[in-house]
């Protein structure tokens, strides 16, 4: 059902995803056997393809749309995969989107040349664009996901991480990719200056937006679903939103046992006493108002767009990826 809803909103660039699709095969094909059957097990496993996806819809929508358009969107996706199947190493996962991780099926010295395969592919193929401009923006967003991911790192087990300092990792650690895909549009029409800002504005929003509602689904997700058990970023340590909030307005003895839990380490039985403890303190609502408010922000920068299909499927798919529940 989940898929049926979001072959509906994308309807209008069906066209560019087979196409983005067609071409990430014949790029990722060829190179060494070993290379072809962990693309082919990547495509078999990919993912809903939100920011190829959000990138051709807000391109079309504004009249952007160009013959380099998608491989500017392969260049991007290439560097979001690579970066996953990095995580997955650090994380030691077994599944991703319910299916094996690279590293647990190979190992985890392939999965990391991997990684570092498609991030040489992604900038090779972005030469093809011939936009030096969208190539600095793409090399500053990658440098942006780096240090996100270095300072989540940083603060894994830190209970007193702040709101801001909260929004400031997803926003390096996410929301950078999902700036530079709207920015591409106006980058390879060669509309800069205010028009530029605007569109990087909207997804840096959207994409802050999309981090929330992900972590919303360590708490509240459908494991069929998301293809991972809940209560993962928990146990591991690392700190989002929902638990960021329960903390500074839970009730005071609560909190302190909460915290003896925390610091001892939350193990998978414990997790229940986690999410009860969060839900109630308000922190799954909080946090779902947060990814609301965030995405309303966005829109402000282009809600000046005319009247589509492409904007309407835009708006629909802004909505499926911040504000979903599983």
């Amino acid at each position: 059902m989940d898929g049926d809803k979001l072959k509906s909103i994308v309807k209008p660039v069906e066209e560019d995803l087979a196409l983005f699709d067609s071409r990430l095969v014949s790029f990722l094909t060829g190179d060494s056997p070993l290379i072809t059957s962990i693309a082919q097990h990547l495509m078999k496993s990919k993912g809903k393809r939100i920011r190829p996806a959000i990138l051709f819809l807000s391109a079309r929508a504004a009249g952007f749309f160009t013959e380099h358009t998608i491989n500017g969107s392969l260049g991007i996706e290439l560097i979001h995969t690579a970066t996953l199947l990095h995580d997955d190493v650090v994380d030691d996962a077994d599944l991703r989107r319910g299916n094996e991780t690279v590293n647990h099926k190979w190992t985890n010295l392939i999965a990391v040349l991997m990684g570092d395969y498609l991030f040489a592919k992604a900038f090779k193929i972005l030469l093809k664009t011939e936009s030096m401009e969208l190539i600095d923006a793409i090399s500053n967003a990658t440098e942006r996901v780096s240090i996100g991911e270095l300072r989540q790192v940083e603060e894994t087990s830190n209970y007193d991480l702040s709101e801001e300092e909260y929004m400031k990792i997803i926003t390096d650690k996410t929301a950078s990719l999902f700036a530079v895909s709207c920015a591409a549009g106006p980058i390879l029409a060669r509309k800069n200056g205010n028009i530029r800002e605007k569109f990087t504005y909207f997804g840096e929003k959207i994409g802050t937006a999309f981090q929330i509602a992900d972590d919303l689904l360590d708490y509240v997700g459908d494991a069929v679903v998301t293809g991972k058990e809940p209560g993962n970023d928990v146990i591991t340590g690392k700190v989002t939103l929902p638990l960021i909030y329960s903390l500074r307005h839970g009730e005071k003895d609560k909190n302190r046992e909460i915290m003896r839990l925390l610091g001892n380490g939350v193990k998978k039985r414990e997790f229940h006493t986690i999410l009860k403890y969060v839900t109630e303190s308000g922190g799954i609502d909080y946090a779902y108002r947060r990814a609301a408010e965030i995405s309303r922000e966005g829109w402000t920068a282009v809600g000046g767009l005319k009247d589509s299909a492409y904007y309407r499927s835009l708006q629909g798919m802004v909505d499926y990826s911040t504000l979903r529940v599983g």
